[in-house]
């Protein structure tokens, strides 16, 4: 299969993948709300290279793991379900709208790399595209590089946008009721996603 023909659907579903809602868009987007995006380009970069990351070793046999040893998977489920509900009360209850301030944090490269491996969207992503693009026969690692490498590379503009949007919206949220309303939202959105984890 010629390498084009095989890259443009990777980048396709990656796009899509990335570009819609889910727990990385919710939170990065409250980030840039909350913190600006100068202050959110580290948890960008940790979840464009987290995820490549992830993808990686899912490729290379991680997800065969979880088929062989179903409760691994249940047990990290929970988890996610449990560190995710802790994440959305983190937002409800941020009242930061300003850069300058001091007394709240971002999430940083490894917080927001190391997200990857409790958020629910990811894992469906991965195994998804690792069980659809790679093919019989061909070369697996070659394969599995090339796709993380695109996800990467869709997921940083991805990031890029949500935060860009949280900043957008920012300027109608400086009062702090409205600003309280928005990550009440934000968290409640967080927590929706995480219905198809819970079935």
């Amino acid at each position: 299969m010629d390498l084009l023909d095989w890259a443009i659907p990777v980048i396709v579903f990656g796009a899509s993948s990335t570009f819609t809602p889910g727990p990385n868009n919710v939170m990065i987007t409250a980030s840039g709300v909350n913190f600006g995006f100068r202050r959110s380009i580290p948890h960008m970069l940790g979840i464009a290279i987290g995820f490549a990351v992830m993808n990686l070793a899912v490729g290379m046999g991680l997800g065969q793991v979880f088929e062989t040893y179903p409760k691994i998977h249940l047990v990290l489920k929970y988890i996610s379900i449990a560190y995710l509900t802790y994440l959305a009360w983190k937002i409800a209850t941020s009242d930061q709208a300003s850069q300058s301030s001091s007394t709240g944090k971002p999430f940083t490269f490894i917080q927001a790399a190391a997200f990857q491996w409790v958020n629910p969207k990811a894992w469906v992503v991965a195994i998804g595209a690792v069980s659809t693009f790679t093919t019989v026969g061909g070369d697996l690692l070659f394969e599995v590089m090339m796709m993380s490498l695109i996800f990467m590379l869709v997921t940083i503009p991805s990031a890029s946008t949500w935060a860009m949007f949280g900043i957008v919206i920012r300027r109608f949220l400086q009062t702090p009721k409205r600003l309280r309303a928005f990550n009440w939202s934000m968290a409640g959105l967080l927590m929706i996603s995480l219905v198809p984890a819970l079935r």
